[in-house]
């Protein structure tokens, strides 16, 4: 049953699971004498909102991070991407997405799109250093190839989803409405049917505690824990929605019982790190994935914005470093962190000094983190989408000359920070402030509702803030400060230069699951195993000029049949 997904094996969590972390302060030596590299445990958890976490003021009960948070290095000046995709490539390639051209939108199911393969990922670099890597979880880097699934792409094992959102239980997944719908739940690169119905967080956190149990401690570890939790659909056992019995707004009710689920699932993670041996020796980061979803359950009060969008609400994470191996600890972090940040800093901490193919984009941040040093970091670009242009700058006649100084067309969606500044630029999405969806709001939070949508905000293309004294973003400083937002337009042509052409190739229909036993998974090259990358290139191509006509003839139909089964849903 549904209600016994999550079950109470470490009552009381909060208070009696670990108790105080005694422990080393350096790496473990090998027989040897010399440092054994650590275990590295990467954990990411899916739409969880900045204010979505007890430490931050959350009604939500997450005890395990909590404490995991307090007796590490809370990181209260760190970002990632607005949306699942682009941070996933970011923390695989330490790249920015202008570099890898994924910089529009997500990767979609339908879409002959992946993680460039001529860029060496964190677990392939790992591997190359003697690393065993596993991964759990949430992939949403693409798999229209063989070569594109997490274990071509450096990990030994993979349980998980590839698409980017999945039923928690029955692991149906669909794209474009009903037009495709198929089963995504993979345990290596086959489809793991007779795993269904497990709740998705248990099913994951259980692989984890097997994979810790059969690792060899001799051996340092790479795991990347990638769970769903609280991406909707808006899930939970039984259990733990009793629990939120009192929240009257169910979407917040169901979100916060699956981040309960989660919290708890990550208190045995730890437990099983001890009991193995493991911990000790273990660098172990939690990171959500954007911003919270407020139409789903999430909340970044009092930050502005949320997922899909460049404010603060969007961009601005949850996350911490929780080790034995910190120099200090118990401390709050303000070193400016991004997502790409980790494949540098991973790959330090293994020992991998070299890095080869691209530059990188990402700093090693470790010695920021551990010891309060300099932080190599001043400087984030959060993205630049050509194809999110504004039309005509919002019905401006020349949007660079009125408010670009003649160096960015400021109708270009695009955001970046240097030091206490941040810009943005275009369409950035949706910048009202939202509270907490609680059935009462405090009247001195009613001012900010609605704020973005006054009608002289309506036309603007660009904003400056100072993050540092207004982390809230509710003061624009573009006019009043003209010289800082024509340095960072430039900063952001320094960087569009380097830019390459975004990939955004249309969705092929031979990508339905039905064609292929109700199962999604590759559909490039499977009969000859050639053309790689290459054979991906061609039917992009081939799609942006003139799509198959049988496979248009089938899509036209599974689209007519599946509204005519929606609209009979209404009578």
């Amino acid at each position: 049953m549904r209600g016994a997904a999550c079950s109470f094996l470490i009552p009381l969590l909060g208070v009696t699971w670990l108790g105080s972390f005694p422990g080393f302060t350096q790496s473990l030596e090998d027989p040897a004498g010399r440092h054994a590299p650590p275990h590295l445990v990467f954990i990411m958890v899916d739409d969880q909102g900045y204010g979505d976490v007890g430490y931050h003021g959350s009604e939500i009960r997450t005890p395990v991070l909590d404490q995991l948070a307090r007796e590490g290095v809370r990181l209260e000046n760190y970002y990632v991407q607005p949306i699942c995709s682009p941070s996933r490539s970011q923390l695989m390639t330490g790249r920015y997405q202008i570099h890898t051209g994924l910089q529009h939108s997500i990767i979609r199911p339908r879409q002959p799109l992946c993680l460039p393969r001529g860029d060496p990922t964190l677990p392939e670099r790992l591997q190359e250093a003697g690393y065993a890597a596993h991964m759990v979880g949430k992939w949403h880097l693409g798999f229209s190839h063989r070569g594109c699934l997490p274990t071509h792409r450096g990990f030994q094992s993979f349980l998980g989803s590839l698409t980017g959102s999945t039923d928690h239980f029955s692991y149906r997944s669909c794209d474009g409405g009903a037009e495709a719908c198929g089963f995504d739940l993979h345990d290596g690169e086959r489809p793991a049917w007779e795993m269904a119905g497990n709740y998705s967080t248990t099913l994951y956190i259980q692989r984890v505690k097997e994979i810790l149990r059969s690792h060899d401690p001799r051996k340092p570890l790479f795991l990347y824990l990638s769970l769903q939790a609280g991406h909707p659909p808006l899930q939970a056992p039984e259990t733990f929605l009793h629990a939120y019995r009192s929240v009257e707004n169910p979407g917040r009710r169901h979100y916060a019982a699956m981040l309960s689920c989660l919290d708890q699932g990550l208190g045995e993670v730890v437990q099983e790190l001890r009991s193995t041996g493991l911990y000790q020796n273990t660098v172990l980061v939690y990171s959500s994935d954007n911003g919270g979803q407020p139409l789903s359950g999430g909340s970044n009060w009092p930050l502005r914005g949320g997922k899909g969008t460049y404010w603060e609400g969007g961009v601005r994470a949850v996350g911490f470093v929780h080790s034995s191996l910190l120099k200090r600890k118990g401390v709050v972090s303000g070193a400016l962190i991004h997502i790409s940040d980790w494949y540098p800093t991973f790959l330090g901490l293994a020992g991998v000094s070299r890095h080869r193919g691209g530059r990188l984009d990402g700093h090693d941040v470790w010695g920021a983190i551990s010891e309060g040093l300099v932080c190599p970091r001043t400087e984030i670009l959060f993205n630049i989408d050509p194809v999110s242009k504004w039309p005509g700058g919002l019905g401006q006649r020349a949007p660079m000359a009125l408010h670009g100084f003649g160096v960015w067309d400021t109708a270009v969606r695009a955001a970046i920070r240097l030091g206490e500044w941040k810009l943005l630029t275009g369409n950035v999405g949706d910048g009202d402030w939202i509270p907490p969806q609680k059935s009462r709001m405090p009247a001195c939070l009613e001012r900010w509702q609605g704020l973005e949508k006054r009608r002289d905000q309506r036309r603007k293309s660009i904003w400056l803030f100072n993050i540092t004294s207004d982390p809230y973003e509710r003061v624009d400083l573009a006019e009043a400060r003209p010289e800082v937002v024509k340095h960072l337009l430039a900063r952001l042509a320094e960087y569009n230069r380097t830019a390459v052409e975004p990939r955004n190739p249309p969705d092929d229909p031979m990508a339905d699951p039905q064609l292929r036993g109700g199962a999604w998974g590759p559909w490039l090259g499977l009969e000859g195993e050639g053309g790689g990358a290459e054979d991906e290139r061609k039917v992009e191509q081939k799609l942006k000029v003139k799509h198959c006509k049988v496979c248009q003839l089938k899509a036209l139909f599974k689209k007519v049949g599946s509204r005519l089964q929606r609209t009979s849903l209404l009578f």
